[in-house]
């Protein structure tokens, strides 16, 4: 290879880095920008809630100065409702078990080392026995407090602060914790935005004919799709999380297609994506005629068939969030179009790479592999693609009535069962 030769392919290489850097760079600074407000509100949370603790305490006698209050809310006061519900339980029964085991053990042994031992093992034996998880620690911490004072008044002051606290904590959770919906939404379509900007990019190396150089960094950015679909899964996670026992999340919109059906799709598209460019990969590497790509009508065809897809997959991630019905009709209506003109494209592919076995052996499983990935992307969009019928109801029994002329999302239905 000439030294002309290895020099061009090394300018393409590190221009088709600067590409890559460059069009991920957006995508980087919006998450950056949506990960730095919830530690704002986070904050604020947290210091509006242990104000409220030691000003509900700060009256009561014998807790002068209530420090414990406020600190108990901070650290029962949870990300939801849901988890700060099961703190508050695990705190309190972690505090009054360690109280009881200082007052049992105070009346008949003083505070020495061996005492403090055997305080430190009864309360780790009973925290682990009832299952306290990670407020464990409070029942020998508790424990050692009292007994070192060895008062009933500190007995008294330890657990009616605790109680005061874990109030505020719960108070505030149902005050300032609102359902996290649109950091998932945003994560949701960030994904597809991502996912169809390679489409794009492939569609545009197709046509202009520098598949040969592009093809590898295509493949990489197609596996780093797995790394987004898992920031993505948390994302959603956390939203499911929030909208259990928040009563506000009886406000949420009625909504046709749930955002984890969204993600399921997206993630066995993102799957299809890979396997498609792994297939695109080993064609460049066949040589002469037995590479289908190196016919200008087959890369058109191919073009427009992942063209088509991607205009799908953007239409696909507003299905979710989309909450009018004539803008949901709307968008079905293009996401149907794309789709089918996607089907009329890979047609008129297939038949350009219908070549028999026997003329053409060689790359003969490649052709037919890049047909059926195309073929199956478009049936996972088709397949996910949201319908207007009214979904079975589910058991609602230990809710609350729902709020006239509102509809209850199908997808919390089903996480707050």
């Amino acid at each position: 290879m000439s030294l002309a030769r290895r020099r061009s392919q090394r300018a393409t290489q590190i221009s088709a880095a600067a590409r890559t850097i460059t069009q991920r760079a957006p995508v980087t600074l919006t998450l950056a920008r949506h990960r730095a407000q919830p530690t704002a509100a986070t904050i604020i949370r947290l210091t509006a809630c242990a104000v409220f603790a030691y000003l509900i305490a700060l009256p009561v006698p014998e807790t002068s100065p209530p420090v414990l209050a406020p600190l108990t809310a901070l650290l029962v006061l949870q990300v939801s409702i849901y988890q700060t519900l099961y703190s508050a339980v695990r705190r309190v029964a972690a505090v009054v078990t360690g109280v009881l085991i200082a007052l049992g053990l105070s009346r008949w042994i003083g505070f020495t080392w061996w005492s403090l031992g055997l305080t430190i093992t009864l309360g780790l034996a009973v925290g682990y026995a009832l299952r306290l998880r990670e407020a464990v620690l409070e029942v020998p911490m508790s424990a050692m407090l009292i007994l070192s004072v060895g008062s009933r008044a500190a007995a008294t002051s330890r657990i009616t602060e605790t109680l005061i606290g874990t109030a505020a904590a719960l108070i505030a959770g149902l005050v300032l914790t609102a359902p996290q919906v649109e950091p998932a939404e945003e994560a949701i379509a960030d994904l597809a935005r991502t996912m169809a900007d390679l489409l794009d990019r492939m569609a545009a190396g197709l046509n202009d004919g520098s598949i040969n150089d592009s093809a590898r960094a295509w493949l990489d950015q197609a596996r780093a799709l797995g790394n987004e679909i898992r920031r993505v899964d948390e994302a959603l996670q956390q939203a499911e999380e929030s909208t259990k026992l928040n009563p506000r999340s009886m406000r949420l919109p009625y909504s046709t297609v749930t955002l984890r059906q969204s993600l399921e799709t997206l993630e066995h598209s993102a799957i299809t994506v890979r396997v498609l460019a792994r297939s695109l990969t080993d064609t460049t590497r066949l040589a002469g005629d037995d590479n289908s790509l190196n016919d200008p009508d087959v890369r058109r065809g191919l073009a427009d068939t992942l063209r088509e897809l991607s205009a799908a997959v953007r239409i696909y991630s507003s299905l979710a969030t989309e909450l009018d019905a004539h803008g949901h009709e709307v968008l079905k209506a293009d996401l149907e179009r794309h789709l089918a003109a996607a089907r009329g494209e890979q047609d008129r592919l297939s038949e350009l790479l219908a070549t028999a076995p026997a003329v053409r052996p060689v790359g003969w499983p490649l052709r037919g592999e890049l047909i059926s990935h195309l073929g199956r992307l478009r049936s996972e969009l088709e397949a996910g693609t949201p319908d207007q019928r009214p979904r079975p109801r589910r058991n609602r029994s230990w809710r609350p009535p729902r709020p006239s002329r509102q509809r209850v999302p199908p997808a919390l239905r089903k996480l707050i069962r």
